[in-house]
């Protein structure tokens, strides 16, 4: 039950980065997930981690305004869509391959994406409007947890 109150609490103190950070992070940690599950060959865990990380994926890519983000956002979008495919592929294929290649991406992304926020001040970067549909994206993070379970998880990479 902790999880889930911390959980909730920095979503709803995070501002849009930090939601964003929260998804990819959440990503990485269902694809793991998914990983451990092939390995051992727990098929019904595997393919729930798979759907809840092509699910918070798709979250991802509603989030995005393609009005204000041009070519960048077009470009995550069209991102998205080739790990939601690489992500069903592992898992009708039951292969380790493309698991490996979306965790290694959205690790990427997380990093990319941490860049936005000004080094050292603490204090919140403006609202990347150039990606995200800035005013709905703490109800659209609360909603999705609710959906998806979130959970906190550690860094396992290093920046």
């Amino acid at each position: 039950m902790w999880k889930d109150a911390y959980l909730t609490s920095r979503v709803m103190s995070a501002d849009p980065i930090e939601l964003v950070h929260i998804l990819y992070e959440h990503a990485v940690h269902l694809v793991q997930e998914a990983r451990r599950s092939l390995a051992v060959g727990d098929i019904a865990s595997r393919s729930k981690a798979i759907s809840r990380a092509i699910a918070t994926l798709a979250e991802l890519e509603t989030s995005l305004d393609h009005e204000r983000g041009g070519s960048i956002s077009r470009n995550l979008a069209q991102l998205y869509e080739y790990m939601r495919f690489r992500l069903t592929s592992a898992n009708v294929k039951q292969e380790e391959g493309p698991l490996l290649e979306v965790e290694g991406l959205l690790k990427t992304l997380d990093e990319a994406w941490k860049t936005i926020r000004p080094a050292g001040n603490g204090t919140p970067a403006p609202a990347p409007a150039e990606f995200l549909d800035g005013g709905s994206a703490r109800p659209w993070a609360a909603q999705f947890i609710e959906q998806v379970e979130l959970e906190p998880v550690g860094h396992t990479w290093s920046a």
